[in-house]
């Protein structure tokens, strides 16, 4: 397992979120769907925290466990912004290092344009900074999106038909309130180098209650006994041909205001969990 390896594909896992992605604002009342779910979203701090469920030789990890905090504010009119840490202790067997991701994100939903940063750090050592702006535009046969990566490598780059993170979470939300079952989109995050989006496959199950021994329902406040939906996002890698294998799989359970808990995060070579331990709602704006 490579030194950078593991702390990027965290972050890209963790943000909340192959196959051709569908449009994602095909139609007006598409539009007006994904506007009404952004308005839903409610301004919170999520802490969880995160141990190894499972993990192959391959990988070579023999125990993992962490904590993961996630601050989502704005709204639909004005722009979603996420601060979100994550830092996890490794053991190799050989050796114990401690990774730390700090990222944030500005996303505009009505200009569609996103603003990306992302420190990773490796026993408190900068390893990697990844800094760019990504604007979807809409013209011709459809919606290209046009990424200005300043770091690590500033170069101008042309992506395909695709979504941001806010977005992809209020279609999630969308299509779970129309009862659909599955669907497929293209999502760019600004994980990784910042240069390349990755191909979703996202399935919903049926909205139900939580069980009485439901592991951090207790935790969710407000919510604690308010029904959600099951979801589980496959990610795939945009170049690769034939019958791929998902880069991770995330599943969780979603509440319609885009609060999400029970995590788990399989990369394939080993697994993590996520268990909501606090929740707090922060101070939501009106929207008009």
């Amino acid at each position: 397992m490579k030194r950078m390896g593991l702390g990027s594909i965290l972050v890209a896992g963790m943000m909340a979120g192959t196959i051709a992605g569908t449009p994602v604002f095909a139609g007006k009342a598409d539009a007006a769907n994904i506007d009404g779910a952004a308005r839903l979203l409610v301004p919170h701090r999520a802490i969880y925290d995160l141990k190894l469920k499972n993990a192959s030789d391959r990988s070579g990890i023999e125990g993992m466990f962490g904590r993961m905090v996630y601050e989502f504010t704005g709204d639909a009119c004005t722009g979603f912004t996420t601060n979100f840490r994550l830092v996890t202790k490794i053991d190799t067997g050989e050796e114990t290092r401690l990774s730390d991701q700090q990222t944030v994100t500005v996303e505009d939903l009505s200009a569609r344009k996103f603003h990306f940063q992302t420190k990773s750090f490796t026993d408190q050592q900068l390893d990697r900074q990844v800094d760019g702006d990504a604007t979807a535009v809409t013209g011709g046969a459809g919606t290209d999106m046009k990424v200005q990566l300043k770091s690590p490598n500033a170069r101008d780059i042309d992506l395909p038909t695709g979504v941001f993170p806010t977005e992809h979470m209020v279609e999630v939300i969308d299509n779970a309130e129309k009862g659909t079952k599955f669907f497929q989109a293209r999502v760019f995050d600004g994980s990784e180098n910042g240069d390349q989006s990755l191909l979703t496959t996202t399935v919903i199950g049926k909205e139900q209650p939580p069980a009485t021994d439901d592991p951090d329902a207790a935790n969710a406040g407000a919510f604690s006994k308010a029904p959600f939906w099951p979801v589980t996002i496959a990610y795939f890698n945009d170049s690769k041909t034939g019958d791929p294998t998902p880069v991770y799989n995330m599943s969780f359970k979603l509440y319609p205001n885009g609060i999400t808990r029970d995590l788990t995060m399989d990369y394939g070579d080993f697994a993590l969990t996520g268990t909501l331990s606090k929740l707090e709602l922060l101070d939501k704006k009106d929207c008009k």
